[in-house]
């Protein structure tokens, strides 16, 4: 099953670089979104089917936890995979997205880190064969 993915970050540059990353895991992606805050992500969310959201916090317009809170407050997406990918982890943050039920990855990553944290999210196991470049 290919998956279809929603990259949510205020720099263009960083989406480019998590869909290189996801491209080196080696998963099976289908279509790769994007948007550059958190309420475009909810509209890309009506728009487009998405399997799971990789979503950054500090973004202007609409935040990430801001966008995570309204996507678990509607029924259609309240199960969606969603992970954090920042700088930012204070532990007290963190904890906050865990009882969203979102998971979190620092950045710099690698994408073996991503593969196993997409595979844990989605509860499926993926053949595949990451690179090890760190971004």
């Amino acid at each position: 099953m290919a998956l279809n993915i929603l990259v949510v970050d205020d720099s263009s540059i960083t989406r480019a670089m998590i869909i290189k990353t996801l491209k080196m895991t080696g998963l099976p992606l289908g279509e790769i979104h994007q948007a550059s805050n958190g309420w475009e992500g909810l509209a890309q969310l009506e728009k487009q089917n998405i399997d799971l959201a990789l979503v950054d916090i500090n973004m202007p317009v609409m935040n990430g936890e801001e966008m995570i809170e309204t996507l678990r407050s509607n029924p259609k997406w309240a199960s969606l995979p969603v992970i954090v990918v920042s700088t930012e982890g204070s532990r007290t943050r963190i904890e906050r997205f865990q009882r969203l039920d979102a998971k979190f990855v620092h950045k710099p990553f690698s994408p073996e880190v991503v593969c196993q944290t997409i595979e844990q999210i989605t509860g499926q196991r993926y053949v595949s064969q990451p690179s090890d470049t760190e971004f």
